[in-house]
């Protein structure tokens, strides 16, 4: 085998030939301080809050020259003390450090409950007894995701008598589908009413503007009648800024319990060695209250159990209901996310990949910011796209929360699931590829022989060293070897490389 394809191959294999925990690389005090620095840099000169952002810097400054970090070598422990030192200063809910893979849950704590599954946000819309209506919204994706289903929701529960909104499971999202989604309960004749100023500090200076966020027309109108706000400690950032608008102007009433306190938007920042920062860099100013929410999170007007708001709502509504979920109450299905693929864009997921595992991003096809996004990512989606080697198939999963669909796609070496969503031009505006199920054992055998550059059955210590050079962590052979190396005879067969990964 030629050595520039073995080295390929051997990149191609890397991901499922390193056991999945270990595979990033360890954090050293070089690299520690460089993600310090990147990340004070980003709150001098970032956050909304310049006096607070100088002082979160010089914490994170200072823990890192008392030595506070210096055990810290693997990226997830390291993220989530340097988020805890954040927020001791700041006290901001959004403000935190991420690593690659899932976030650890606290000492004692549940792991975080997925979302549910939704159509652009929508997760589903009910009519129940007494014609009342429901309505639950687990996510405000960007307008072109969410206004389609909003809107079908929406024109099938236009003639119930009162509507229940759920936002219990709601993580927030865009302010502009959420002023979209508070239009619904004004008066759509009357000129376009402030819903929000959101005030955004100009980067590397302490200089602000101004947006403004204004009611629209929408299709439908459920102006007039009785509507009940569902809230829970889950509802953050967005989600809770439709239950405070809504509150604030006096269109419905807030049932559940104290949401969780994130007002300030902003976005995720690298600070280096994959990890990032999300960086609040905007604080929003209701025109009612002249303030937002931000660590006092949105207080109910009927403070209840959140397992018990939805039947308090109906209660209220004159209703004697008999039990507390939705399945159980719904006398009628009246929206659910669909079930079959969007026309088009199984094709255009493929173009998309095919592009980028070439190092062409399909530019023609994408909207301008992701078009940035994958030139700026070129090379890391290369390495990507290289480790699972050729796309085998795409099946479609599911519409996806923030629109477009959802596919999972099989590739020669290991499968992802990957979302696809297209903007109002008809462009790809969004696409993420993430985590997936474990390798089948074809992919896991395919794999194998990938790596085994001398086609012997086995993989020896310079193949296994050649490929963790390809991925980055060449200094970790001792340890990932000798996982893997089961008999510890200094070769690992197929049987011992499959093994190793189902444990």
């Amino acid at each position: 085998m030629p050595f520039d394809r073995a080295i390929r191959a051997g990149l191609l294999a890397a991901a499922l030939l390193v056991p999945a925990a270990h595979a990033q690389a360890t954090l050293d005090d070089a690299t520690r301080s460089a993600v310090v620095a990147k990340a004070a840099d980003a709150l001098r000169n970032r956050y909304i809050f310049p006096d607070v952002g100088e002082k979160a810097a010089a914490k994170l400054e200072a823990s890192l020259a008392a030595g506070a970090y210096k055990d810290l070598a693997q990226p997830g422990a390291f993220a989530e003390q340097l988020t805890k030192d954040l927020y001791e200063v700041a006290k901001d809910k959004h403000m935190r450090v991420s690593a690659p893979g899932p976030r650890p849950a606290p000492a004692g704590a549940s792991a975080p409950q997925p979302p549910p599954k939704s159509e652009g946000g929508v997760v589903r819309a009910d009519r129940l007894a007494g014609d009342i209506g429901y309505i639950e919204i687990s996510g405000f994706p960007p307008p072109g995701g969410f206004k389609p289903p909003v809107d079908k929701a929406m024109a099938q529960l236009a003639d119930t008598k009162a509507l229940i909104v759920d936002i219990r499971r709601n993580g927030g999202g865009s302010p502009d589908s959420v002023a979209y989604l508070v239009s619904f309960f004004l008066d759509g004749a009357k000129p376009p009413m402030l819903i929000n100023d959101f005030v955004n500090r100009k980067p590397n200076t302490t200089e602000f503007t101004t947006r403004q966020s204004f009611s629209v027309t929408t299709p439908t109108s459920y102006l007039g009648k009785p509507v009940y706000v569902l809230t829970s400690p889950r509802t953050f950032s967005g989600g809770e800024e439709f239950a405070y608008d809504m509150q604030a102007f006096k269109l419905g009433t807030l049932i559940g319990e104290t949401t969780g306190g994130g007002a300030n938007p902003g976005g995720v920042m690298p600070i280096g060695s994959q990890l990032g920062i999300f960086m609040p860099n905007g604080r929003p100013v209701n025109p009612v209250t002249k303030t937002n929410w931000e660590g006092i999170g949105v207080i109910p007007d009927i403070p209840t159990p959140v397992e018990d708001a939805l039947k308090v709502a109906l209660e209220k509504l004159g209703q004697k209901p008999a039990a507390k979920d939705i399945d159980t109450l719904s006398q009628a299905k009246l929206f659910q996310p669909r079930t079959t693929a969007s026309p088009g864009l199984d094709a255009l997921a493929r173009k998309v990949i095919e592009g980028d595992a070439k190092g062409e991003p399909a530019l023609d096809i994408m909207a301008p910011g992701l078009a940035q996004a994958a030139q700026a990512q070129r090379d890391s989606l290369l390495k990507t796209y290289a480790r699972l080697g050729a796309l085998k198939s795409l099946t479609f999963q599911g519409p996806g929360p923030a629109g477009g669909d959802t596919y999972l796609a099989a590739f020669a070496y290991g499968s992802r699931n990957i979302s696809i969503s297209l903007g109002a031009d008809g462009k790809v505006a969004g696409f993420f590829i993430g985590g997936g199920p474990p390798p089948t054992d074809e992919q896991r055998q395919a794999a194998f022989k990938a790596i085994d550059l001398n086609a012997d059955g086995k993989v020896d210590p310079p193949e296994y060293k050649t490929m963790l050079a390809t991925i980055g962590v060449p200094d970790r052979f001792d340890d990932l070897f000798a996982q893997v190396d089961a008999d510890k005879n200094g070769i690992v067969s197929l049987e011992e490389y499959r093994t190793s990964n189902e444990q």
